[in-house]
């Protein structure tokens, strides 16, 4: 299936020196790159590369038998994130997010999940899509079980769904569903600060388990605890509806 995220990902990438490129997917270093390419032992879309040649994205790059990992291609991926894990990028945290994910591409998150909480992250390569999900202004719904240490009731759910005065504003009107004796499903459309925390804690609950179940059009799933899968072709492609006319600044 013709994917547009992917086609605009990758258009928006720049062509890169041959040598760059083998040496940024692991193969070599810069000079031994040029050295490999010198003894016409590198190939490009199945012909004899050139030193100093530009690799556009897309293009298929051997050396001798070996296809080389394609980074420049754009990378989506959905993960169940354990409780504990913590979604930054600082090398010293040991239970970081990218530590324990630990893919071959750089990738990164879209819209964070707390330590304490778990469920659906969204980790890529395409700072467009990251952007473009993220503002506030785009209004992308964001699914969520919650579980707390009361009884719900219906004061209660009304209140949440109506918005609640945290940090120095009141949330956003959201859909709120009661689903158990202490369990309820809220979907947001803005990402504070520990809202939903926040949101329970300043009428009167504590949150005991939250999981994030759907981020706009991506569903969890039976995908689980620990484990990432990369979005399916169906999934992009609804997804560049969803975000196509949003402002990425």
């Amino acid at each position: 299936m013709s994917n547009r995220i992917r086609e605009e990902f990758l258009q928006k990438k720049e062509p890169v020196r041959l040598n760059k490129y083998l040496s940024e997917a692991g193969v070599c270093s810069r000079r031994e790159a040029d050295r490999l390419i010198e003894m016409g032992r590198v190939t490009v879309d199945g012909k004899t590369a050139q030193t100093g040649m530009r690799i556009i994205p897309g293009q298929k790059v051997c050396v001798g038998k070996r296809i080389v990992s394609k980074k420049d291609e754009m990378v989506v991926l959905a993960v169940n994130k354990p409780r504990g894990i913590v979604c930054t990028e600082e090398k010293r945290e040991r239970n970081s997010i990218v530590r324990f994910l630990d893919y071959p591409i750089r990738v990164t998150y879209i819209g964070r999940l707390d330590k304490d909480s778990r469920g659906l992250l969204l980790m890529t390569n395409n700072g467009d899509i990251i952007n473009r999900m993220m503002r506030a202004s785009n209004h992308h719904e964001k699914e969520y079980k919650v579980t707390v240490d009361r009884e719900i009731t219906d004061e209660f759910l009304k209140k949440m769904a109506a918005g609640v005065p945290i940090l120095d504003t009141v949330t956003r009107p959201c859909k709120v569903r009661k689903i158990g004796k202490y369990t309820f499903s809220i979907i947001l459309t803005q990402g504070l600060n520990r809202q939903i925390r926040r949101m329970c804690e300043a009428l009167g609950y504590e949150v005991k388990d939250l999981l994030r179940v759907r981020v706009m059009n991506i569903r969890l799933g039976s995908l689980k605890e620990g484990e990432y899968r990369e979005l399916t072709d169906a999934e992009l492609e609804e997804l560049y509806e969803m975000i196509q006319d949003s402002p990425a600044r």
